[in-house]
Parts: structure tokens; C-alpha cells; sequence
């Protein structure tokens, strides 16, 4: 009994640290101060527009980036997408290189779709993200 039990447990503990190995990787950025997050329309994968649309930098706005950056989950396997709405370009301070990522913006209660420029690997936002950064965008267009 004791023995069924033990091994009920590990095999728990080992579905859960698969469920988690799965689902729970997500973007990074630099552990360096951020200075501005710019916005711009997109060219289409594997290119950076430079045509700046917006430029947030306050504090609550790059927080709210960061947020959605580094807590969007990656999706397994292969994922056709259309070509990217917007790039997001996170530069930082002591003129370090800027991040480049694509962002298609989901509509209301929807997810959003992130993608490092020059990969093909999708992370997705929570839609109370794409909330918030609805709010940013659109707000500023």
C-alpha cells in the first residue's frame, strides 16, 4: 500500500514537471535597464521597421512591455502565422543591442503573438495582456 502510494506521488510529480517543461518556457530580455520601447508597423518577417510609430518611456508603460514580453508561454511545435502586425524594438540603456520581436495584437479578450525577429518560435500573451497592451498601442495610433 505504502509502496502504491509513493509511486502514485513520483509519477504525479513527474506529469507536472512535464506539464511545466512544456508550457512553461518563455521570452527573455536583458537583466539591463530598458530605456525606451518602440513601436512601428511591420515589414514582414526577418526585417526591423525603423520607422518609429510610438516611443514609450515612462516607467509604467516598459513595465507593462516587459510584463508582456517575458511572461508570454511558448507554443510547441509549428505555427502558421500571417505576416507580423507591428515590431516591438526594446533598447536599453549603455547603448546595449536592441531586442527585436514581432507582435501581432490580438483583438479584445483575445491572446497576442510574439516572435523574436529572425526566429520562428511563437510565444502567446494571456488576453489580459493584450488588454493592456491594446490600451498602449491603439490608444497611440
Amino acid at each position: 500500500m505504502r509502496a502504491s502510494l509513493a509511486m502514485l506521488v513520483i509519477l504525479g510529480i513527474a506529469f507536472l514537471a512535464g506539464c511545466q517543461s512544456l508550457h512553461g518556457e518563455t521570452m527573455v530580455l536583458l537583466e539591463e535597464k530598458i530605456a525606451a520601447v518602440n513601436i512601428s508597423k511591420s515589414n514582414g518577417f526577418d526585417d526591423m521597421n525603423v520607422d518609429i510609430l510610438q516611443s514609450f518611456t515612462d516607467d509604467e508603460s516598459i513595465r507593462t512591455f516587459k510584463n508582456a514580453i517575458t511572461t508570454a508561454q511558448k507554443q510547441m511545435g509549428k505555427v502558421d502565422v500571417s505576416e507580423p502586425e507591428y515590431d516591438v524594438m526594446v533598447e536599453y540603456e549603455n547603448e546595449l543591442p536592441t531586442h527585436g520581436i514581432h507582435l501581432w495584437l490580438g483583438k479584445e479578450s483575445e491572446k497576442s503573438m510574439f516572435m523574436y525577429i529572425g526566429d520562428d518560435e511563437v510565444y502567446l500573451t494571456s488576453p489580459k495582456t493584450t488588454g493592456k497592451l491594446r490600451a498602449l498601442i491603439i490608444s497611440g495610433e
